[in-house]
């Protein structure tokens, strides 16, 4: 979706890279100027009216980047809105991140993509015009009115500031990492921006990074050539391939091995990857959403995640709040997974009692929504009366209404076995929060062997 024509500085003390860049924004429709030092810069932008900058980081022999790294600071000191794009060789990904720390909106790699460039100009300043966060929270029909939230339940304050600004964002290009702890919704965040993006016609591809070793990484990515390897026997999509056009979602980008995140850096900031096994390059068209229950930035300050990646999936941040600090919404989601249940199970009585509800408004919920689905639908499986009453929810979780501990063994008959499975997966979940190691651990499985059956039964949401 092209943005409104814009007025450009660009600054850059090699006459050519000006008039490349020129040439590529004015065929987008945009104006620029054009300063070859640091005080021509400053000077043009105290007498102009600029909507985005592009600066080079260098404007001598001495190739360390001190100079343009002081003229990045002056101006977000002195137009702090003012979005900045950095120009930078691909050797030179450091100083871009020291950049980006410095309040730079996103950076370019030598030599460049001219789509790439439009790209990162059209979010920049789609970014730079959205309104300001507000203080007061939108009421949840305000957000109703504006897109689909619906798969979203709840009217917590937090959470309306989440949607706030994944609907304000969502018709941008800007990727997007969304944080919480397991079970808090993440993926229907993803679902919901991509909804609302240009590309909601085309396709949403998901990827668990999690469960990809990094012997299956590159071929699940980016796909394969027939006879790249011994069982390559016909040519193979990538994920990245397969949502070209659309948008990628990448589930637990935490878990990403070091060894495969300089590959997944490559193709998100040239939009271009090499099939395993082929040496034909392919481009892809495709908006970034990554999404995590891990502390990214502790991570990169141990050297366990890479900082430029970092920054090239972090472009806006959307934080999940956990259940427990959404007491509020704890018995409206209850009383929307009940009307699944019933219509699931074709009870239409099925209930809870007012002791029941004031339990589960109380609960911690380390599991959170995913954790009180997976309570209801136990408590439901495993009773036959209408009104689910505290025993039913936590005799069947491992505790009595008393705290005592019970196992119960479920009569012959009362489950089968995937049932069973099921139920043991999420007991596993909700006693180790959501850690996928410590669960394929305790029951005695391997992480993929964990996420096929996450998937299998509905779990991997």
């Amino acid at each position: 979706m092209p943005s409104e024509p814009a007025t450009i500085l660009l600054i850059d003390d090699d006459p050519g890279v000006i008039a490349s860049l020129a040439l590529v924004l004015k065929q987008a429709g945009h104006r620029t100027s054009s300063a070859a030092s640091p005080a021509q810069a400053l000077a043009a932008l105290a007498g102009g009216d600029f909507d985005l900058v592009f600066q080079d980081m260098n404007f001598s022999r001495e190739t360390s980047g001190e100079e343009g790294l002081a003229l990045l600071q002056k101006i977000h000191g002195q137009w702090p809105r003012l979005p900045v794009l950095l120009i930078t060789a691909w050797g030179s990904i450091e100083l871009a991140v020291a950049g980006m720390r410095s309040g730079a909106a996103d950076f370019i790699t030598k030599p460049w993509n001219n789509d790439r460039v439009i790209e990162a100009v059209e979010t920049a300043l789609s970014i730079a015009r959205l309104p300001n966060a507000r203080e007061a929270n939108a009421t949840r029909a305000q957000l109703e009115a504006r897109g689909d939230v619906s798969a979203i339940i709840g009217n917590d304050p937090q959470l309306m500031r989440v949607l706030d600004v994944a609907l304000r964002v969502a018709p941008t290009e800007a990727s997007v990492l969304i944080t919480g702890e397991p079970g808090t919704g993440k993926e229907l965040v993803a679902e919901l921006l991509h909804r609302g993006s240009r590309r909601a016609s085309e396709p949403f591809v998901k990827v668990n990074l999690g469960g990809l070793s990094t012997s299956l990484f590159e071929s699940e990515m980016f796909g394969h050539v027939k006879g790249a390897f011994t069982d390559a026997r016909h040519d193979r999509k990538g994920r990245f391939e397969v949502a070209s056009r659309g948008t990628i979602f990448l589930d637990e980008i935490g878990d990403v091995e070091s060894a495969c995140q300089v590959k997944l850096l490559r193709v998100l900031q040239d939009r271009s990857f090499e099939p395993l096994g082929s040496s034909q390059t392919r481009r892809v068209d495709v908006r970034v959403v990554s999404a995590t229950n891990r502390d990214l930035t502790a991570m990169v300050a141990t050297g366990a995640f890479r900082e430029d990646l970092y920054y090239r999936l972090n472009l806006i941040a959307l934080h999940l709040p956990p259940l427990r600090q959404r007491r509020g919404d704890v018995t409206r989601l209850a009383d929307h997974f009940l009307s699944q249940l019933r219509a699931r199970f074709d009870r239409p009585e099925l209930d809870l009692t007012p002791r029941a509800r004031l339990w589960l408004e109380q609960q911690p919920w380390p599991g959170n929504v995913r954790e009180l689905k997976a309570t209801l639908e136990r408590a439901a499986l495993l009773t036959d009366h209408a009104n689910l009453d505290l025993d039913d929810l936590t005799a069947n979780a491992g505790t009595s209404a008393t705290g005592a501990t019970v196992e119960p063994i479920p009569a012959v008959g009362a489950m089968t076995l995937d049932q069973m499975e099921r139920a043991m997966i999420v007991k596993a979940l909700e006693h180790h929060a959501g850690n996928i190691t410590h669960v394929a651990n305790a029951l005695g499985l391997t992480r993929a062997a964990l996420y096929r059956r996450l998937r299998k039964y509905g779990l991997d949401e």
